[in-house]
């Protein structure tokens, strides 16, 4: 690989970078800067709190099925590139460890989530 092939690349990085220092700089240059009572609460809108905050705390579960959305997420993320790629890894000679990989991979996961269902973090109460 040549480091011309990966110019547009660094520029994609460079203008995303110039992008939020933009806003940012914008934000804080051009912003209202009032502060009140209401606004600095640590609530929306300026409303009153109703109740206080440890009242109302999420259930564990929410936290479980939010992990686990973000972990089978990430399984996507690497199953499906691997897909794509693999009958160039075939070609290479490198097929049935390619595929030896990503089995061992799945079968993580998969012993992951038949625990995490048989533990019962599947089901919303």
């Amino acid at each position: 690989m040549l480091i011309a092939n990966y110019i547009p690349l660094i520029l994609l990085v460079l203008v995303a970078v110039a992008v939020v220092g933009g806003i940012i700089f914008a934000a804080e240059f051009f912003g209202p800067k009032n502060p009140t009572r209401e606004k600095l609460m640590p609530y929306e809108s300026g409303s009153d709190p109703l109740s206080e905050p440890q009242a109302s705390r999420f259930s564990v579960k929410f936290y479980m099925v939010a992990i686990s959305f973000i972990l089978f997420d990430l399984e996507t993320v690497f199953v499906i590139p691997w897909a794509m790629s693999w009958r160039e890894s075939a070609a290479m000679g490198h097929g049935f460890y390619s595929f030896a990989v990503m089995a061992l991979f799945l079968a993580i996961l998969t012993i992951g989530l038949v625990y995490e269902w048989s533990q019962g973090g599947l089901e919303w109460d």
